[in-house]
C-alpha cells in the first residue's frame, strides 16, 4: 500500500528544516486532520540543569513547527507559510527524560492567512503541556494570484 501523500509531504518538508535536525525532531503522524511532532528529551534541549526542566525555547520550537507544518495538511500543493503569529499557553512544566510530542491542526484557511491550534503533551494528549494558536502568511502561488486578481496592471509589476 502506497504512503499517505500527506504524510509524505510532510516528512519530506521535515528533512529540510536545519533546527529540526539539530533539536533531532521527528515526524509521528500526519493527515488530513493535523500532525504530531516528536521532540526527544536530550541534554541539549535542558532549561535548568538542576532539575532537568526543557528549554521554553525548545518547546516553542517544536510547537511554531507542528503548527506551521500543519498547512501542509490542508493545502492541495506547498507553499511557504512563514509564521505572523504564535502564542503560547504554558501548562505546566514537561517532565525530564521523556519525549514530547506537538499536535497541531489548521482550522480556517483564507486567501492570505490560515490559522492553526494545537498542544504539546507528554505521556497523555488529555494532560497537555501547553496549548498554542498561530497564525501563518499565504505566500504560494495560488495565495498570490488570489490577492493580485483585483490589482491594477502597474501595481502587479515587480
Amino acid at each position: 500500500m502506497a504512503e499517505d501523500p500527506v504524510f509524505e509531504r510532510a516528512a519530506r518538508f521535515l528533512s529540510a528544516l536545519r533546527h529540526c535536525h539539530v533539536l533531532g525532531i521527528k515526524l509521528h503522524s500526519a493527515s488530513r486532520e493535523g500532525l504530531t511532532l516528536e521532540l526527544p528529551f536530550s541534554p541539549h534541549i535542558v532549561g535548568n540543569p538542576l532539575t532537568g526542566i526543557v528549554h521554553g525555547g525548545a518547546l516553542t520550537s517544536l510547537m511554531d513547527t507542528a503548527c506551521g507544518m500543519s498547512t501542509l495538511c490542508v493545502l492541495p500543493q506547498f507553499e511557504v507559510c512563514p509564521t505572523l503569529d504564535l502564542r503560547i499557553d504554558y501548562m505546566h512544566a514537561a517532565m525530564p527524560n521523556k519525549a514530547i510530542y506537538g499536535f497541531a491542526q489548521c482550522y480556517r484557511v483564507t486567501p492570505d492567512v490560515i490559522f492553526s491550534r494545537g498542544f504539546a503533551y507528554q505521556d497523555d494528549p488529555e494532560h497537555p503541556i501547553a496549548h498554542v494558536v498561530g497564525t501563518f502568511m499565504r505566500l504560494g502561488d495560488s495565495a498570490r494570484g488570489i490577492k493580485r486578481s483585483g490589482l491594477t496592471a502597474a501595481a502587479q509589476k515587480p
